[in-house]
């Protein structure tokens, strides 16, 4: 598996991460009050899909292609509302038709934010930053960084706002990840409990995912949510064969939307598997 991003752009876990997203962002501007976003590992926020990278592994083309296709069909039925919100961004990202650009989460924050509101855009890697500048434009809302966005979940929070996100999406390119994405984001959220966390996690086998999801349990933070997406039989780990998100805080509705999502996505996006996981790991008080 290939960590820069562009290889995967629009796969089957963009699509479960950033229907999410825009469900949350969707949630948190309903209130006039203003909102704050982090992104700690932020990427370069809008993909060319007509790249030589990601060309090679066509990952978009059995997901956000599929899904655009379900749309165009007229399949999405009671799916719609959940969706369209995010199939329609897509679609606005490429005026002249077709499939050219997909939106990282930082693009979809842009779109889904409102004067004021607020977003911090964390990204490493030298080149990636100076390209997020320039897919994020003058937009003074906007603020991107060069810096560890785990740092950052201690250095940024809590914001001056009391409403926000906080998406963590690591490349998971050392062994100790998932550990290390539950106990980064327990800093954070000492820091800032009433944020909505949203946290990114690989499947590739089940017992790092299950030893993260303990984790989360032993803490005992209330109001801990868990979706997962499986596309491929888990008999081997050298590839992505799932996707889940632990979810601090959702909006109330999220739960019964992800109830509904979740076996769309599997039947649609699934391949030698078609299955999907939602527990709270901690119920609301």
């Amino acid at each position: 598996m290939n960590y820069r991003h562009i290889y995967h752009a629009g796969n089957f876990a963009d699509c479960l991460k950033h229907i999410v997203l825009t469900r949350i962002l969707l949630h948190l501007g309903k209130k006039e009050k203003p909102f704050f976003a982090l992104d700690t590992h932020a990427g370069i926020g809008l993909y060319d899909l007509s790249s030589d990278e990601a060309q090679k592994t066509g990952e978009w083309q059995d997901g956000i292609a599929r899904l655009l296709g379900e749309k165009e069909k007229g399949l999405l039925g009671r799916l719609t509302g959940i969706c369209a919100p995010y199939l329609d961004l897509v679609t606005d990202l490429n005026p002249e038709g077709g499939l050219k650009c997909y939106p990282g989460s930082p693009k979809i924050i842009d779109r889904l934010s409102r004067a004021q509101d607020r977003a911090f855009f964390i990204e490493k890697h030298p080149v990636d930053v100076e390209q997020l500048k320039v897919n994020c434009g003058r937009d003074r809302r906007l603020h991107v960084r060069a810096d560890d966005g785990w740092v950052a979940l201690r250095s940024d929070l809590p914001p001056q706002e009391r409403r926000g996100l906080v998406l963590i999406d690591p490349p998971f390119e050392q062994a100790n990840e998932y550990e290390r994405l539950v106990a980064e984001f327990l800093k954070g959220y000492k820091r800032w409990s009433t944020g909505i966390y949203c946290l990114w996690y690989p499947i590739k086998a089940r017992r790092e995912v299950d030893q993260a999801a303990g984790m989360l349990k032993e803490a005992g933070i209330a109001n801990s949510l868990r979706a997962e997406l499986v596309i491929h039989k888990l008999d081997t780990a050298k590839r992505l064969n799932g996707t889940g998100l632990f979810i601090i805080n959702p909006p109330f509705t999220l739960h019964d939307e992800l109830k509904l999502l979740l076996p769309f996505l599997a039947q649609t996006l699934g391949q030698t598997a078609q299955r999907s996981h939602l527990e709270w790991i901690c119920p609301p008080d």
